[in-house]
């Protein structure tokens, strides 16, 4: 098994239905070649930096999984006759990975999903309100 990262953007016309389709297409892809999906990550609507096929908007998806090569070329052929999907990018980070690994990767994966962020509100209790700032004063020396 390799592990491999995905990122295809989806045209901002498709509804949650017919993203959901896709994704699930490439998940069912990468289970059928016995690979394991480490994180799925649904970016959202975001501006595109450029337009695609006239669209300035795009629905991003982000797929971290271990797979084959041949899972790969599947999820590819798919978005290329798919018209839904405006580009899509795969990249291999790791040229095999065990099955324990695969394991940590996981976990690492949900543990960041249930980690509080810092856009998250904090109860106060963490915060260390001692810290004083110095200022320089301005001084007169003639």
């Amino acid at each position: 098994m390799r592990r491999y990262e995905t990122i295809f953007i989806v045209r901002p016309s498709a509804g949650d239905e017919e993203i959901n389709r896709i994704i699930e297409t490439t998940r069912q892809i990468i289970l059928d070649e016995k690979g394991t999906i480490i994180e799925l990550n649904k970016w959202g609507m975001k501006k595109l930096a450029y337009p695609i096929k006239k669209e300035h908007l795009g629905f991003y998806v982000f797929f971290d999984f271990a797979g084959t090569p041949a899972a790969v070329a599947e999820i590819e052929r798919k978005f290329r006759i798919d018209d839904m999907v405006l580009k899509y990018m795969t990249i291999k980070t790791a040229e095999s990975i065990k099955e324990d690994e695969i394991e940590q990767a996981v976990a690492a994966a949900e543990q960041k999903l249930t980690a509080p962020t810092d856009d998250q509100e904090t109860d106060g209790a963490d915060i260390d309100d001692s810290v004083e700032i110095e200022t320089e004063e301005e001084t007169d020396e003639d």
